[in-house]
């Protein structure tokens, strides 16, 4: 039992280190791209498909203005109002949470993930009831979203 106590042990943080990386509801996605170029995909993808880019923030050349290095960070506000306006006619407080976001970045070990918020996440937070119709819509065109910019 000990020896299995020993050889698990280091699985078994290495688990938990990786499920503590993601905050609560975000899902999270590998890139094989770098930052720039997987926002530069994202913006494409969500341009193809009728969402507005509002913004893109790169936090990196933020930091290296104010004398601080932060290793390659971006993200991209986008949205329409077709999808949003239901969510907040469920549940106005998730306009809190809207326009949407998704953040991608660089590890220290050089790997490049994106993120962005899971809408069941929202759905929790904000008591959204009656909108599982476009909840489901959202979450679907997030993760193809997430899956063009990353492979």
């Amino acid at each position: 039992m000990n020896a299995f106590r020993i050889i698990a042990l280091p699985f078994i943080f290495l688990l938990c280190s990786s499920v503590a990386q993601a905050a609560d509801g975000l899902i999270v996605v590998k890139s094989s791209h770098s930052v720039a170029a997987t926002a530069d995909k994202l913006e494409a993808v969500l341009s193809e498909n009728g969402m507005k880019i509002m913004n893109r923030i790169n936090h990196a050349a933020g930091a290296k203005s104010a004398g601080m290095e932060l290793r390659p960070t971006e993200l991209v506000i986008f949205g329409n109002p077709k999808v949003g306006t239901p969510l907040m006619q469920c549940a106005q407080s998730v306009a809190v949470d809207l326009p949407q976001k998704a953040l991608i970045w660089e590890d220290a070990s050089g790997q490049v993930w994106l993120g962005y918020n899971d809408p069941e996440y929202l759905k929790a937070r904000h008591s959204i009831e009656g909108c599982d119709a476009v909840l489901t819509k959202v979450s679907g065109a997030l993760a193809n979203f997430a899956k063009s910019a990353t492979n």
